[in-house]
């Protein structure tokens, strides 16, 4: 993945030959070993039905809340960690954050040192971290690495009706407090973000019905996220909609291309723009940006390296913290005054 600039249609994904005969060899190997090492069943112990779970590749029953728990998931460190359970292996997505643990989840990791994992997942280091979970909602693997993976501990993965991808933070929260005998604590917290995205509508009802857009730029690409993707969801939460011009743009999964001759889809009543990097010249350089009325009066705000990728985290953690950067920067945006400098806007340049 580009390092500085998070491409939206790089869905997090385990990269090289996983189709090929060679890896499927390897995941038999494997597998054998395990079976060898005695390594492969699990343990015939009743549970409650609160740590029974259906997924996608089929149902795993633990025979007690998880404790030592791997992250396979591109972003369930965060839920793990709000939960307070450490990681002994977290997967990393973007970003280069240490332990791939970002500034809003950093303090609840404390001093552990989790394992990283980068690119494919090894079944040898996962099963070297004796897990009595693997939690791989969100992650992308295969059926194949599933069973494989299966035979360490069992694994969690996403709902069958839900995208590889598209579970939302809530129902993550839920899934996974469960799992590891948390689901109080997990109440609280969805309850708890619920809240702050509720005081921030009453402190601002003048936004509900306004329209709001998150757009990007990359390689000569704008467009902007729609649907359920996490970026178009925390708008929402805030009570804008979508432009109606944008809603019936060609869409693509959780984003929506644009000519670059036409931007006109992205005039909403705020405009934030999402970049990877701290530092936007090809969003400045866009010259039709310059005709839209957003930007004519000053009602574009700025999202960096990092708050992009609390949006892009989408997470329990995430959002409250995003929303916490943004909130008076919209406050300023949609003050009805062209003049109102907007701090993120000027800093990157995009002020009119």
């Amino acid at each position: 993945m580009e390092k500085t600039r998070f491409h939206p249609s790089s869905a997090p994904e385990i990269l090289s030959g996983a189709q090929g005969p060679n890896r499927r060899q390897l995941l038999a190997g494997f597998a054998s070993s395990l079976a060898a090492a005695g390594l492969s069943g699990m343990p015939a112990l009743a549970a409650a039905d609160d740590l029974h779970f259906v997924h996608a590749f089929g149902e795993i029953t633990l025979p007690q809340p998880a404790k030592r728990v791997v992250s396979l998931g591109y972003t369930t460190q965060d839920t793990l960690l709000a939960l307070g359970v450490v990681p002994l292996a977290i997967r990393q997505w973007f970003g280069n954050q240490p332990y791939a643990v970002w500034p809003w989840a950093r303090p609840l990791l404390g001093d552990a040192k989790p394992q990283l994992i980068s690119g494919e997942v090894s079944p040898e280091i996962v099963a070297s971290l004796q897990p009595d979970l693997i939690v791989a909602i969100g992650s992308g693997v295969s059926k194949a690495e599933y069973e494989v993976l299966s035979q360490i501990a069992p694994v969690l993965m996403q709902t069958s009706d839900q995208p590889s991808y598209g579970t939302t933070w809530d129902v993550l929260l839920t899934v996974i407090g469960r799992a590891v005998g948390m689901s109080d604590k997990a109440d609280e917290l969805i309850a708890g973000v619920h809240k702050k995205f509720a005081d921030a509508r009453e402190r601002h009802p003048d936004w509900a019905g306004h329209t709001a857009v998150c757009a990007y730029n990359f390689g000569g690409e704008s467009g902007a996220f729609i649907g359920s993707d996490t970026r178009a969801t925390f708008v929402r939460e805030l009570g804008f909609k979508a432009p109606e011009k944008l809603e019936v743009a060609t869409k693509e999964g959780f984003y929506s291309r644009l000519s670059p001759e036409d931007l006109s889809a992205l005039d909403a009543d705020l405009l934030i723009w999402i970049s990877s990097a701290d530092a936007a010249p090809d969003i400045v350089a866009l010259p039709m940006r310059k005709t839209l009325k957003a930007h004519l009066e000053g009602r574009e705000v700025f999202a960096g390296a990092e708050l992009a990728g609390a949006l892009s985290f989408g997470s329990v953690l995430s959002l409250p913290f995003a929303l916490d950067k943004l909130e008076a920067e919209i406050a300023l945006a949609l003050d009805g005054k062209p003049e109102t400098q907007v701090p993120s806007s000027v800093a990157a340049g995009l002020a009119p």
